[in-house]
């Protein structure tokens, strides 16, 4: 019996070691992925430039001109934090903030800041979230703490353009930061959300691809993860929800997400969707579109839904 016990305390033991490792691996893996910050850079305009061809020329002809501008502030934490802006062509009909998604920067979704200022006739702000781009930071915060930064971009882009109707639109990482954000007491001039693509929560995300990448079940490997996080950053998989700030949101928002994606599954759609239960709401499901793709897949359709959609919000 004895030996037994001792045989069990010890293979315990193990298993304890090892998930702990596994866990730090994960927390490093998902957190603190290898493209990101500067070095980066020419990797995301090429990016940005095979979503949209001609968008690297549109920004760098613009900002040659003095008209696009960059500007640093210190973010929630302390780091100091990036973000590029444009005024609109003539007089403006409010402000998009465009917020980025994971191992991107405020170069990758130019085609939804050309759609802003181009089409819609928008001053655009659109940031790099911590640890990406010229923001800097310890690591990915998925979208929660990100919205501190993004309500702080938001402030920062009422005391330049002075508008009354403010949307935040984000792709990914960045369609999480912005559902994340909406369930916060915001100011009334920040007047509607356009989520594209975006998890119902970051410990459904990192339970997804354990699954899917590595074959694993969330325990212990995830738990073990969610420990470190807490530990180190100060935040836990489980209380960054989209979903449970969702329930909080009273301010129209636009729900898009492709039925072919399968990095962030498609069902995460429903349960945002859902999730909302109070002011208006509107879904579009972008026909066989896979991850962030659809407005590549589909940009007239793309374009004229987001126009109507904001059309509505500003009556509401």
């Amino acid at each position: 019996m004895k030996r037994i016990l001792l045989f069990a305390n010890l293979l315990c033991m193990a298993l304890c070691t090892n998930s702990c490792l596994a866990g730090k691996y994960m927390c490093n893996y998902a957190l603190k992925p290898e493209n990101h910050g500067p070095a980066d850079i020419e990797r995301t305009r090429a990016k940005a430039d095979s979503l949209s061809p001609g968008s690297i020329a549109w920004y760098d002809g613009l900002k040659a001109q003095g008209i696009l501008k960059d500007t640093v502030i210190t973010g929630y934490n302390g780091y100091p934090i990036h973000a590029a802006y444009l005024p609109a062509e003539g007089k403006a009909q409010g402000t998009a903030i465009v917020v980025h998604g994971y191992t991107d920067n405020h170069y990758v979704f130019l085609y939804l800041v050309r759609m802003y200022r181009d089409e819609f006739g928008f001053n655009v702000f659109f940031p790099d979230l911590q640890y990406f781009g010229y923001s800097e930071g310890p690591a990915a915060q998925m979208g929660w703490f990100d919205r501190y930064d993004v309500e702080r971009w938001a402030e920062v882009a009422h005391g330049i353009f002075r508008d009354d109707f403010m949307v935040i639109h984000g792709v990914s990482m960045g369609a999480a930061a912005t559902m994340m954000m909406s369930g916060d007491e915001l100011p009334p001039y920040v007047r509607a959300f356009v989520e594209d693509c975006g998890y119902s929560s970051v410990w459904e995300q990192f339970a997804s691809v354990l699954k899917s990448s590595f074959h694993l079940p969330p325990f212990p490997v995830l738990t073990s993860a969610n420990i470190v996080c807490k530990h180190r950053y100060g935040w836990g998989f489980k209380e960054a929800s989209s979903v449970d700030q969702l329930a909080k949101c009273d301010r129209p928002m636009l729900f898009i997400h492709g039925d072919s994606d399968s990095f962030v599954p498609f069902s995460h759609l429903q349960k945002n969707y859902d999730a909302k239960v109070l002011g208006y709401k509107e879904m579009w499901v972008s026909e066989g579109a896979v991850h962030a793709n659809s407005y590549s897949r589909h940009p007239k359709e793309y374009t004229e839904r987001v126009r109507a959609f904001l059309e509505k919000a500003r009556t509401l």
